[in-house]
């Protein structure tokens, strides 16, 4: 019996736990999500750490919470809860810790000003070429076998040699790179903490290297910026810096790939009314982002005091976690994939001062990478039914794990 579907009355918190997030519940979780939404926009759920959390799925309330005062990102009002599963995920030096994403202001105001400046839309937009290149590489290396895993051959690589090139890392290092990233964000508990680890002991003999020699590079830049006022980025600034812009960097935009490929595979005719008419493509990536949320789970949130939200109350140290990709369907028609969709609202970047700062680098090789796939495999299909797709079990990131695809027939 699947255990998702009926609420248990155990909780410790005395409210009842209305899912426990398992790999089955995520690899039909669209459907929960629909039941969880009818229930309210916030549900207590249990992760599959055991870890009890007020899971938010109303796009409304997901605004909200993401920039209410009272839900910081210190982990020290929940620690207790925290300890008992072992996470260390906020904590600095843990890898993962002491970056912009697990900080509050004033803290992450002064950090997201340091590095802000790489990541407009102006300076993504010279990248253009340059995904385009890759893309056009790793189409023409593709093409000739008539089938493959669209994953490994496509959408994984594409995003992991966009972030490698833009921060510096050796061509010969980078396969062991996007296995820890991948295992840092994707795996059970304790396997992320080793991947985690794995990462973050590279990323610091790599910071070294770039000390000693400074390249063109991303990681150089980071390590030589010095602001009047805000001064330089501490090692524990500089190594969580690092760790998230290559998590950020990848995962997420792999499982934006591969989730916008799956939904044009099953919509042929929303494939086609992107080959007919190519400027639809930049409003098209927006409906994907909303219609399957590559970041199924923001990180978590502390409630620093008690409050309520979208009329729950919620007590002084729980753990709340933004359902971005439950909040995705929160809008009218929600579950229809329309690639015309004149306003495709979505939270899948996040909303408030913790939006996503490679958004417009995102939004780029979704454009490139979509619409260059459309032209150039224009019978592409799915290779296998759509329900024999695995999604990612674990981590807080939506996708299949493999997308066996085949053309030419």
């Amino acid at each position: 019996m699947d255990t998702v579907s009926t609420p248990d009355a155990g909780s410790a918190g005395g409210c009842p736990i209305a899912a426990t997030i398992s790999p089955e519940f995520r690899s039909t979780a669209h459907q929960h999500y629909q039941r969880l939404r009818a229930a309210g926009p916030v549900q207590r759920v249990r992760q599959p750490s055991g870890l009890e959390v007020w899971l938010v799925v109303g796009q409304q309330a997901v605004r909200e919470a993401a920039v209410h005062p009272a839900l910081v990102k210190d982990a020290a009002t929940a620690q207790e809860a925290l300890d008992a599963i072992g996470f260390t995920g906020n904590k600095p030096g843990s890898g993962f810790g002491g970056n912009m994403l697990t900080a509050d202001p004033p803290h992450h105001t002064r950090l997201r000003k340091l590095v802000a400046g790489a990541f407009t839309g102006r300076r993504t937009e010279l990248l253009r070429p340059r995904v385009q290149e890759i893309t056009d590489r790793l189409l023409d290396a593709m093409a000739p076998a008539g089938q493959a895993d669209l994953v490994a051959a496509f959408a994984g690589p594409l995003p992991m040699t966009v972030i490698c090139e833009l921060l510096g890392v050796p061509e010969e290092h980078r396969e062991d790179f996007r296995s820890w990233s991948h295992e840092a964000i994707t795996a059970p508990v304790h396997l992320q903490r080793e991947g985690a680890q794995k990462l973050s002991d590279y990323l610091a003999r790599l910071l070294d290297a770039k000390r000693a020699e400074p390249d063109e590079g991303l990681l150089s830049a980071l390590v030589a910026v010095n602001d009047e006022q805000d001064g330089r980025l501490s090692d524990v600034e500089l190594l969580g810096t690092a760790a998230l812009l290559v998590v950020a960097g990848h995962d997420t935009t792999v499982n934006l790939l591969a989730n916008a490929a799956l939904a044009l595979l099953t919509h042929p005719e929303q494939a086609e009314l992107l080959r007919a008419d190519p400027a639809l493509l930049p409003g098209a990536v927006e409906e994907f982002l909303r219609f399957d949320a590559p970041v199924e789970f923001a990180p978590f949130r502390f409630a620093a005091e008690d409050l309520e939200l979208a009329g729950t109350k919620i007590r002084r140290g729980d753990v709340v976690q933004l359902g971005l990709t439950a909040a995705g369907r929160d809008v009218e028609g929600g579950d229809v994939l329309d690639v015309t969709r004149p306003d495709p609202r979505h939270v899948s970047f996040g909303h408030g001062i913790h939006y996503c700062l490679g958004a417009p680098l995102a939004r780029l090789e979704g454009e490139v990478a979509v619409g260059t796939l459309l032209r150039r495999f224009p019978d592409l299909e799915l290779a296998v039914p759509v329900e024999e797709l695995s999604w990612h079990p674990y981590g807080i990131t939506r996708g299949p794990v493999a997308l066996p695809v085949r053309w030419g027939r």
